[in-house]
């Protein structure tokens, strides 16, 4: 095998990996997703729980679609306890929804 030869197998492996790793959507990890959720939420009182699905997934809202972390959380709002469900863009971590759970 020649230098050359060998020198471009190495070149062409770098530039492909580079490709991918940019063509490939980055996210945030449910946990920080989790964590950014929870300080917003922390501002309208103290919460008793959280969770979050693990995977991101498909939301369309608006005729938008987003990559998306579902989760709830839990606190007690006068007295009375409170489900909140919210939806946060796994690309950045904006809240895109939150709902009263039932």
């Amino acid at each position: 095998m020649r230098l050359g030869n060998f020198l471009a197998g190495i070149a062409v492996g770098v530039i492909g990996t580079y490709a991918i790793q940019k063509l490939k959507p980055s996210y945030i990890s449910s946990d920080q997703a989790l964590k950014l959720v929870k300080q917003e939420m922390k501002k309208q009182g103290p919460i008793d729980g959280s969770w979050i699905h693990m995977e991101p997934e498909t939301y369309v809202r608006n005729n938008i679609t987003y990559r998306v972390y579902k989760g709830g959380i839990s606190r007690v709002n006068d007295n009375n306890p409170e489900q909140l469900e919210f939806v946060v863009n796994a690309e950045n971590g904006t809240i895109i929804d939150v709902q009263t759970s039932l």
